[in-house]
């Protein structure tokens, strides 16, 4: 299942707007603010989808009947351009687990590349909500090899997959690798065009350099 945010009316678009706004990228405190704000977004939205139970709380003045969750999602991302947006996330679900996957892209001399997991950190996920976020979902690659890397855990019971711009290809990828899979991705916006360097048109650049700097 694929829920694009971006075609709703709401003030996510008002972010995406700024991340894409190449005077505005000049400022990565502002940017990696966006994603941030975007992560929380995408967080109370999930939030509406996990399951809740009634418990009495205490007041001042009596006791209050009130709907919280039964367990918190683990939450997962792909370093380093996730990290913002992790951080979004991790603002509404403040009791979660947190799982980290580093990858990158290996060039060979042909000009082509792979996608390489480096390094993981995760908690036990068997039974568990899931949420595995990154800025981008380009070709796609990195986003199934994190997740199979997650399955190394044990299985979710449910995944949710959060990528702020995806495109097409990204998508179909993701639909072909995974098929079957209890899984439901998360866009704000999908882009038609990827080039052959697998970047994202119009998109917004590469969200790591942007957030972070520029790396050698």
């Amino acid at each position: 299942m694929v829920k694009n945010l971006g075609q709703q009316h709401s003030i996510l678009n008002q972010y995406i707007a700024e991340i894409r706004d190449e005077r505005v990228q000049q400022d990565s405190l502002r940017f990696r603010r966006n994603l941030e704000r975007i992560g929380m977004f995408f967080g109370y939205r999930i939030s509406e989808t996990l399951v809740y139970e009634k418990k009495e709380i205490t007041t001042t003045l009596g006791v209050a009947e009130v709907p919280v969750l039964t367990d918190y999602p683990v939450l997962a991302t792909i370093l380093r351009a996730g990290l913002p947006l992790h951080q979004g996330l991790l603002n509404v679900f403040d009791k979660s687990e947190n799982a980290f996957i580093s990858a990158y892209r290996m060039y060979h001399k042909d000009g082509r590349f792979s996608i390489q997991i480096e390094y993981s950190s995760t908690p036990d996920v068997e039974g568990k909500v899931v949420i595995l976020s990154d800025s981008m979902l380009a070709t796609g690659a990195s986003m199934v090899l994190a997740y199979k890397e997650l399955l190394t855990n044990g299985k979710p019971k449910h995944t949710h997959i959060i990528s702020i711009l995806a495109s097409t290809e990204g998508v179909e990828y993701l639909k072909r690798s995974l098929p079957g899979s209890d899984i439901t991705l998360w866009v704000g916006a999908i882009d038609e065009e990827l080039t052959a360097q697998a970047y994202i048109v119009p998109g917004l650049g590469d969200a790591g350099d942007l957030a972070y700097g520029k790396k050698l």
